[in-house]
């Protein structure tokens, strides 16, 4: 679907939109702005204005301000506005959908799955409520012990393009419930929706400064990163990134969670239920055209499972680009990826599936598309099969035994996901326990955790203690103080009382 499509009966503005940045609930530019294009038809969206080191410093101030007084807000008012805001989400979830399906390229569908998924996260942080009232135990004669939730203060969290709605909302609800001012930083390459989100957080009668927006890029993240008023950090995104974030906001003294890159394995044996192997592995290299952290870009085949492989390439082939699967972010990552199927052919593997010939949906053939890709018969120290690729593309090498598939992940720099399909129970576990990835699938192609499950992986996946949704990330969030108390004095003691 083109814009011109799905946009009218939705309200979308027929002239240029302007992305800006949202500070003390008003909107500020400076700088003059730049194009952003549509991945569809790479036609014109409107412009994004970066924020200029004033602004960045004006947002974080007015956060702070806010911060001092929403902090003393009832936990449960706090949610209440929460709560508004959620209804809020609902009642555009399509105009918010389609916002983050042109900007990003994904279909409509996919998007609405982002914003729905976002919500969910925001029904978390609501019912923090009644899940999490701190504890209070006597711990020795007339002595108390007790924790209560502190907030930090200005938070910021820095989203990747692939999902402008659900990553920014991973990290807001949590982090404003628990008394935080947040400052979101978007990426530049899909700055409309988090305007979208700011709107709905204002109608829903969240505090201004509470929640900001600062557009721009890297000058923008490393004036957020090491401003001192700025006491935590979230970002996601890829993993050279990731780390010099981690590293510059550690250096600084301020609490870091940052998630990077991928090279998600699906291991695949021969007792595996045909349906749902298929069903699973293409759908988790193909969603979002492979372009996020959760896709599958390595099937490994343990034995004979060629009926299984020939299947997928079956099911792949079948796959309408505008349909089925969405756009690549911008022509630089087709390139990309054109050129890494080029160099997987030169280094010995087989072409089985060619994105490159799936016909572009009609009026947006000047966008940028790329159809499912199969490589098959990739080794171990290929290009294809090591580095996360960001697309469509899946790499298939070749086994004898699950030690030897369980191997290939372990020797992995990512540590994000594993996925196994089998029907053996004793298989399934026995993968599980010796996997080194943080999230785990049993004949689930994504297996993106629910809450209050949290999000995360290991080694180059992450860095950072926690995780970044569920009760990972109201550990990160926030801070526990503890309260000891002893009123009077007692007739019988021991080594505390």
């Amino acid at each position: 679907m083109t814009q011109r499509e799905i946009a009218p009966s939705l309200g979308w503005p027929s002239s240029e939109l302007e992305a800006k940045s949202f500070i003390g609930g008003a909107w500020a530019s400076s700088l003059p702005g730049k194009n952003i294009c549509s991945p569809y038809n790479n036609s014109l969206l409107g412009k994004i204005f970066p924020a200029a080191p004033d602004e960045v410093d004006s947002a974080i101030k007015a956060a702070e301000a806010s911060f001092l007084k929403w902090r003393n807000v009832p936990l449960k008012e706090r949610c209440a506005r929460l709560l508004d805001f959620r209804q809020l989400l609902l009642r555009d979830i399509d105009l918010l959908s389609v916002s983050a399906a042109l900007e990003s390229g994904k279909t409509f569908s996919e998007a609405r799955a982002e914003v729905l998924k976002g919500i969910e996260v925001l029904e978390f942080a609501v019912a923090l409520e009644n899940s999490d009232q701190g504890g209070i135990m006597e711990v020795s004669r007339g002595v108390t012990c007790e924790y209560r939730r502190e907030p930090l203060g200005v938070t910021v969290g820095i989203s990747p393009f692939n999902f402008p709605a659900m990553v920014p909302m991973w990290m807001i609800p949590i982090s404003i419930a628990l008394g935080n001012s947040f400052i979101l930083k978007p990426s530049d390459k899909v700055p409309f929706t988090p305007c979208l989100l700011a709107g709905l957080m204002r109608e829903a009668g969240i505090p201004d400064g509470v929640f900001s927006i600062v557009q721009g890029g890297k000058d923008v993240v490393d004036g957020l990163v090491s401003h001192p008023l700025v006491r935590a950090v979230a970002f996601v995104g890829s993993s050279p990134v990731a780390t010099s974030v981690y590293q510059q906001a550690t250096g600084k003294g301020k609490r870091a969670l940052c998630l990077g890159g991928a090279k998600n394995h699906l291991i695949v044996t021969p007792d595996a239920e045909i349906g749902i192997t298929v069903d699973g592995v293409v759908a988790s290299f193909t969603g979002c055209a492979g372009q996020r952290c959760m896709a599958a870009s390595v099937l490994v085949a343990v034995g004979d499972v060629d009926r299984i492989i020939d299947a997928v390439v079956e099911t792949a082939s079948k796959i309408v680009l505008g349909r089925d699967m969405g756009a690549l972010i911008d022509r630089a990552a087709h390139s990309r990826l054109t050129s890494a199927l080029d160099g997987a052919v030169r280094e010995g593997a087989r072409l089985r599936l060619d994105g490159r010939c799936s016909p572009r949906p009609s009026g947006c053939e000047d966008g940028n598309w790329l159809g499912p890709s199969i490589l098959d018969n990739a080794a171990t120290g290929m290009s294809c099969a090591c580095d996360e690729l960001f697309g469509p593309v899946l790499s298939i090498v070749r086994v004898a035994t699950i030690d030897q598939a369980l191997e290939l992940e372990r020797q992995s720099r990512y540590g994000n996901a594993l996925s196994v399909f089998t029907t053996s129970g004793h298989v399934a576990r026995y993968v599980a326990e010796r996997a080194t990835s943080g999230m785990i699938g049993i004949n689930v192609g994504v297996p993106v955790p629910r809450e209050p499950f949290s999000f995360g992986g290991t080694k180059e996946s992450k860095f950072g203690v926690n995780d970044i949704t569920g009760w990972g990330g109201v550990e990160h969030w926030s801070s526990r103080k503890k309260i000891t108390t002893k009123w009077s004095a007692q007739s019988d003691k021991n080594w505390m009382s």
